[in-house]
C-alpha cells in the first residue's frame, strides 16, 4: 500500500510525531539541567541535629515521645537531621507519627517522597489529593494527603500528610525544589519534609483519620518553621529567610 504524504491525515500524523519528538527532546534536556544544578555542591552548612531535638514535645493537647530510627534506615535518606516522633492526644486515643527530614543537597531528597517509598515497600496508593489548611497566622498550608493500603486478608491502610519547607516556604510537593533549581548552585539553602501519618482502624475510618492528620499539621506546622526559621538565622552566612506564604 503507498502512502501520500500529501493525504491530510498523514501529515497530521507527521507534525504530531515530530512535535512529540521536539518535546522529548526538551523534556530531556532540562531534566537534566535541573539534575545536574541539584547535584551541585553546597556551602551551606547543615542544620545541626541537636536543633531538631529542641523541637518541642508538647503541642496544646499533643504529647510526643522520640521514636528510635535504625541508623541503616537514617542514612538511607539521605538527611542532615531528622525528627522522628509519635504524637498522642485525649490519653492515647488518638495518635499520629510524625516524621520530619532536613536537608541542603535537595537532589538527595526529591526521590524520598511517599508515593516513592511506601510503593516500593509494598504499600499500594489508593488515593492522593492535596488540601489547602489555614493557619493562625493567615497563612494557608498546602499539602498532599495520600491513602495507603497493604495485604489481602488482612489489610492494613495508612493515611499520610505530606509537605515541604523549601528556604522558608510552604510547598505540597518538589515543585519549588525544580524552580529553584534554575536559579544555579547554592539557590536551595535548606529543604525539610514532613510526613504525618496514622492507620486507618475500624474505630477510625478514613474520613477521621485524615481530620486527625489535618488537625496535627495545623498544631504543628508554625513551631516547624519556627524551628528551621531560627536554625537557619543561627548558623547561616546566607541571609535572612524568604517569608512564610503559601503556594
Amino acid at each position: 500500500m503507498t502512502t501520500h504524504h500529501g493525504d491530510p491525515s498523514v501529515r497530521a500524523a507527521i507534525i504530531a510525531a515530530a512535535a512529540a519528538g521536539v518535546l522529548m527532546l526538551v523534556s530531556g534536556a532540562s531534566y537534566r539541567v535541573v539534575a545536574a544544578r541539584l547535584a551541585a555542591p553546597t556551602t551551606t552548612t547543615p542544620i545541626d541535629p541537636c536543633a531538631l531535638e529542641r523541637f518541642p514535645l508538647q503541642i496544646g493537647g499533643w504529647v510526643g515521645q522520640d521514636v528510635p530510627m535504625d541508623e541503616a534506615i537514617a542514612r538511607a535518606t539521605d538527611t542532615d537531621a531528622r525528627i522522628n516522633r509519635r504524637y498522642a492526644r485525649h490519653g492515647g486515643l488518638e495518635a499520629v507519627s510524625f516524621y520530619v527530614a532536613s536537608g541542603v543537597k535537595a537532589r538527595d531528597l526529591m526521590p524520598h517522597r511517599p508515593e516513592v517509598c511506601y510503593t516500593g515497600a509494598g504499600w499500594t496508593l489508593v488515593d492522593r489529593h492535596s488540601v489547602e489548611l489555614p493557619l493562625s497566622d493567615g497563612t494557608a498550608l498546602p499539602c498532599n494527603v495520600l491513602q495507603f493500603s497493604r495485604g489481602i486478608l488482612s489489610t492494613q491502610r495508612v493515611t499520610v500528610l505530606n509537605y515541604y519547607i523549601v528556604d522558608g516556604q510552604y510547598c505540597r510537593d518538589v515543585s519549588r525544589l525544580r524552580f529553584k533549581a534554575w536559579r544555579g548552585s547554592g539557590a536551595v539553602r535548606y529543604v525539610a519534609q514532613v510526613q504525618i501519618t496514622t492507620a486507618i482502624l475500624e474505630i477510625l475510618p478514613a474520613d477521621s483519620a485524615e481530620t486527625l492528620i489535618c488537625t496535627f499539621a495545623v498544631d504543628s506546622a508554625l513551631p516547624v518553621a519556627r524551628l528551621f526559621h531560627n536554625s537557619n538565622e543561627t548558623q547561616g552566612p546566607d541571609g535572612p529567610r524568604e517569608p512564610l506564604e503559601g503556594e
